[in-house]
């Protein structure tokens, strides 16, 4: 019971985040709103918003937050706003949830859906198709809870709506670490964490500590999910939230039960349930009850482990369906029924009947747990394959190629309009080659290829190949980024950074300057080969941006016309005039003005220093040389 309030808990909490993004739940804003809602007299319109503010501030009294979701549902239907039946319907089904009416929540959720798709609107779209994979998860049906995870994630990925998406992937990792799939469910809880901490979402950062340290508790790491957990409750005890508190709680019970502090155990139990009845939390008070039981009767007071064991059922039965539990009480009677009858059977046969049976049930014993350790074996192995080869392919292509790819079996190619190209190359790579050991030169570039790599998956760009010395990766390819010229500039800085911080370093390696340049434009995406798949960019943005690294100078960042427009306004840069270019017509380029000593005393983002270098591609220092980019070239 434990387990299945835990997941449901967290993920149900989840829910108001789904709601208005990065705002969180505020009860002084439910309290000044409710004066303006009793002397309303504006349009129906305005007053559609005042209830959905209501409707998700007012956390004290959940009927009375449901009173407001259910009129804002009445006047949207009347209005025929679809938006606002979205929202209407989307509140309705997180307060039945709480309240722990889960077959009126589903039904609501569903609506709430079903308004969102009419109007169009994405994001409510898979935030109710999340609230719905929740109650799926609730109930127990793993296939439709994970079907709708699936399909809220894939729906929040075509949106900007990052709060929602981390949201619904918290609650799929909930999904998987209530069918013990722990290292499933980290992954979604880093992932949900690095989201809300990107976007400074207290809330949803304390959820993901939460969860983290759920999967750290039944993993064994007792210390750890100690200290995330109780993160977790302080962040939420700040903000009011007080459901998942119960949740936390609990495990924190479980842990000192394990280290024999039976008192401290109590007392993180007594807590949880003194909270859940504060705020009418049903589950939550049916699991702490349940919880106490245990406790009392493990520290030898059986009439306190009575007194809790009878609330336990009383809530049970509260949120359960009556049906269903009348018909496990049917199925316990025979059950009991049939094993009497079987008892007097064996009374009248003979002992050497019973060995006969005794042996017999001994063999077919032995023979299941060989079959069912075979099985287990069977598939541990398969699913250890399995994620192997998937991260071997995740290795060699971008996740949603790869997912294609899974899918469909082959990868269309597609024109990307906004795509930031950057190319990286070493000074005086061909020279040193030829005069040090081929292992200590391939052992210095893997260094910095490696430091390279981590870069590009801090600021989100995609790698795309080594080329010889060079590096080449883009930004913006697979979904919408507004930032992907922000993200490359700022993943250039930090490359050179590591190059010159190396360059004094005694590490027994060797040590190169790095010359950047940057395009910003169209390309055409897609893989190649069938043996070994390539994934690809092409297009004379490629081209250009090759130029750039090939026109700029060691130790700098060479940007085009086209990306400084985009980053002007945040970014320094030194203009240095229309310069030629092998196969290209003469191209404005601009330095981006070194952080410290480059950029002029008066500079600001948006204005440039001139710099006429006149420069012309042939008159590159000697010891540079081009990446083989033959397959990109004209």
């Amino acid at each position: 019971m434990h387990r299945r309030g835990k997941a449901y808990g967290v993920a149900a909490s989840l829910l108001c985040l789904l709601t208005f993004g990065a705002a969180a739940q505020n009860q002084r804003v439910a309290d000044s709103l409710a004066r303006i809602y009793r002397t309303w007299s504006g349009a129906d319109s305005a007053k559609m918003e005042l209830l959905r503010n209501l409707a998700f501030n007012e956390v004290n009294d959940l009927a009375l937050a449901l009173k407001y979701a259910e009129e804002l549902v009445s006047l949207a239907r009347q209005q025929g706003n679809n938006l606002y039946l979205y929202r209407g319907y989307l509140q309705v089904g997180n307060k039945k949830t709480r309240l722990g009416d889960l077959d009126e929540a589903l039904d609501a959720y569903f609506r709430s859906a079903d308004a969102a798709r009419k109007t169009s609107f994405l994001p409510g779209e898979g935030s109710a198709y999340g609230a719905i994979a929740d109650i799926y998860s609730v109930s127990g049906n793993h296939p439709n809870a994970r079907h709708y995870y699936r399909k809220a994630i894939a729906t929040l990925r075509r949106t900007s709506d990052s709060i929602s998406l981390a949201s619904v992937i918290s609650n799929a990792g909930d999904e998987f670490l209530k069918r013990r799939d722990y290292d499933s469910a980290l992954l979604h809880f880093k992932e949900a964490g690095r989201i809300f901490a990107r976007l400074n979402h207290e809330t949803g950062k304390a959820y993901s500590m939460g969860n983290m340290g759920m999967v750290y508790a039944n993993t064994g790491r007792k210390a750890l999910a100690e200290i995330y957990m109780n993160e977790a409750i302080r962040a939420h005890e700040k903000a009011g939230d007080y459901y998942p508190i119960c949740i936390y709680l609990l495990s924190m019970t479980d842990i000192y039960v394990e280290k024999g502090d039976l008192q401290t155990a109590l007392a993180y139990a007594h807590r949880s349930a003194a909270l859940a009845r504060q705020h009418g939390l049903k589950e939550q008070i049916r699991d702490a009850s349940q919880k106490l039981s245990q406790l009392y009767e493990r520290s030898g007071n059986p009439a306190g482990s009575l007194q809790y064991f009878k609330d336990y059922v009383a809530y049970r039965d509260s949120v359960n369906d009556i049906r269903a539990v009348q018909k496990m009480a049917d199925m316990r009677t025979n059950f009991e029924i049939a094993q009497k009858q079987s008892e007097l059977d064996l009374l009248n046969k003979e002992n050497e009947n019973q060995q006969i049976v005794a042996r017999s049930l001994g063999i077919i014993l032995i023979m299941t747990i060989f079959i069912l350790g075979t099985l287990y074996w069977y598939f541990r192995t398969i699913s250890r394959e399995k994620r192997r080869s998937e991260g071997l392919l995740l290795n060699i292509l971008p996740a949603e190629t790869a997912k294609e790819l899974k899918r469909n079996g082959v990868v269309e190619a597609v024109k990307v309009e906004g795509v930031t190209v950057l190319f990286t190359d070493f000074v005086g790579f061909s020279r040193l080659a030829e005069e040090v050991e081929p292992e200590q030169l391939v052992k210095s570039l893997d260094f910095y290829f490696r430091g390279f790599d981590a870069i590009t998956t801090k600021w989100g760009l995609e790698k795309i190949k080594t080329i010889g010395d060079s590096y080449m990766c883009a930004c913006g390819l697979h979904t919408p980024n507004e930032a992907h010229a922000r993200n490359v500039i700022n993943t250039a800085r930090e490359m050179v950074d590591l190059a010159n911080k190396e360059l004094a370093a005694e590490d027994g390696l060797i040590h190169f300057e790095v010359r950047i340049g940057i395009h910003t434009g169209p390309v055409v995406a897609g893989i190649v080969g069938t043996k070994k798949w390539q994934f690809d960019i092409w297009g004379d943005t490629v081209n250009i941006a090759s130029r750039m690294e090939s026109m700029s100078e060691k130790g700098r960042i060479n940007l085009s016309e086209t990306t400084y427009q985009l980053i002007k306004d945040e970014f320094t840069c030194e203009y240095r005039g229309e310069i030629d270019v092998k196969n290209h017509r003469r191209l404005k380029m601009y330095f981006l003005a070194d952080k410290s000593s480059s950029a002029p005393d008066d500079a600001t983002p948006g204005r440039v220093k001139v710099i006429q270098t006149g420069l012309k591609e042939q008159d590159r220092e000697e010891d540079w040389h081009p990446p083989v980019l033959s397959d990109y070239i004209d």
